[in-house]
């Protein structure tokens, strides 16, 4: 089942269940994305308490995974969906998921924020951290926007980014051990700077999980595990079969 054909189901079977909770998910999304986004302010802006209120709007997208999942369980009950309709149901559990995890690592990050707010800022003003966040909240727009508009090719750059991002924590943790070493005054600040790193480089693992079920939601293949290489031929051939039947 290609991209034309999962748009047909969306359109033409059951179309009102599929696209509302396809909406539902875009705006779990979209609450997400505010969420991180906030959480990066209150660290560069040092606000304490725009940090402790993104940890504590965590609720919020707590209830629409519970609410979309639901309508999910319903539909897999009542529509009994099969083939392209079946992966779309199964991708989008799979995605409300990730997304949910994505926001528990928002709220940890506005925490670490509110508590990095009470201390003295480095000379770079956490420079590091904000670039990875910049990476991370790129790879996590992708993918909503691969999930959006079925886009297995934007997945695929999502996937590759997340290379990056692991280079990019690395580098930070291994700063962090060198400054620490130097001069032990800073071992708290780095050591939340260091978890904070870590959140990031977990929510670019999301993102990238986000569009492997993309994939799998279009062509059929389950390309977890395969190693980026592999998923790039999976996605090229997939989309030269899907040309040569239009």
């Amino acid at each position: 089942m290609e991209v034309e054909d999962l748009g047909h189901h969306i359109s033409r079977r059951f179309n009102e269940d599929l696209e509302r909770v396809r909406n539902s998910v875009l705006s779990m999304g979209g609450l997400v994305e505010e969420q991180l986004d906030r959480a990066i302010k209150a660290l560069s802006d040092g606000d304490s308490q725009l940090g402790l209120q993104v940890a504590e709007d965590d609720v919020k997208v707590n209830r629409m995974e519970v609410s979309i999942d639901e309508e999910c369980s319903r539909i897999l009950a009542t529509r009994a969906p099969t083939a392209g309709d079946l992966r779309l149901v199964i991708a989008i559990i799979k995605t409300i998921t990730d997304l949910e995890r994505i926001g528990d690592e928002a709220e940890k990050i506005g925490t670490l924020s509110a508590r990095l707010a009470s201390v003295e800022r480095p000379s770079t003003n956490y420079r590091e951290l904000r670039n990875l966040a910049r990476h991370v909240k790129q790879m996590v727009h992708g993918a909503l926007n691969a999930f959006a508009r079925l886009d297995t090719k934007g997945a695929l750059e999502v996937v590759k980014a997340d290379s990056a991002v692991d280079e990019e924590y690395e580098s930070i943790y291994r700063q962090g051990i060198t400054f620490m070493m130097e001069d032990p005054r800073t071992i708290t600040r780095i050591l939340d700077m260091t978890w904070m790193a870590r959140s990031l480089e977990r929510i670019g693992d999301h993102a990238k999980n986000i569009c492997e079920y993309v994939i799998f939601m279009v062509h059929g293949k389950d390309v977890r595990h395969i190693g980026i290489k592999n998923i790039e031929v999976e996605v090229e051939q997939a989309s030269r079969r899907l040309e040569s039947r239009t």
